[in-house]
């Protein structure tokens, strides 16, 4: 009896070939995702990804699967900033540039809105989820800043993280998140009690 054999393992760079095209479709989908119209095209991505609609299908069944991908991936690099940051600034300088990165991912989702409340709305994505990686990162900010005492000791990261989205719910416009973000750093700082 002949067992046929994948067609994954008959072509060598198969496997690797499928990486790629799913990350150039998630590349794609968060450019048009966060400069794009809402909805964006699902055909525009599989053309910007320089990949068939059906490759993108296989990789992602729905709109919302490729949105939460995004999310998640977005999401990550973000939380994955904080060293590279504290690498070349200070704790508060590397903070400033960190909330300044985190206003721009909350703010570029528009063109991805509608699916993204339905991905939320599903449970696929949770709050608890999005401040945890949050809360990690500005674990890292906060420890280095203690260390180098710069940064208050009394502070929590679900405090921050917390006023974080007040403050991205509240605002009326970008221009008035960054300056509340940056005062939001400015009261994390470490005061002389002299």
């Amino acid at each position: 009896m002949v067992i046929p054999v994948p067609d994954t393992e008959r072509r060598p760079g198969a496997r690797k070939d499928a990486r790629r095209n799913r990350e150039r479709i998630i590349e794609a989908a968060t450019r048009a995702f966060t400069t794009g119209p809402d909805p964006v095209k699902i055909e525009t991505i599989a053309q910007e990804a320089g990949v068939g609609v059906g490759t993108l299908y296989r990789n992602f069944p729905s709109r919302e699967a490729l949105v939460e991908e995004v999310y998640r991936s977005e999401l990550t690099r973000l939380s994955a900033l904080a060293p590279t940051l504290l690498a070349d600034h200070s704790p508060p300088e590397a903070l400033r540039e960190w909330m300044r990165r985190y206003q721009e991912f909350v703010a570029t989702k528009h063109g991805m809105a509608e699916a993204l409340r339905a991905v939320i709305a599903s449970g696929a994505i949770t709050s608890g989820n999005t401040r945890e990686h949050l809360n990690g990162a500005i674990a890292t900010f906060l420890e280095a800043g203690r260390a180098d005492g710069t940064l208050r000791t009394d502070i929590h990261p679900p405090d921050v993280s917390a006023s974080m989205a007040g403050i991205m719910l509240a605002a009326a416009d970008v221009d008035q998140a960054f300056r509340m973000l940056q005062l939001l750093v400015d009261g994390l700082l470490a005061r002389d009690s002299s």
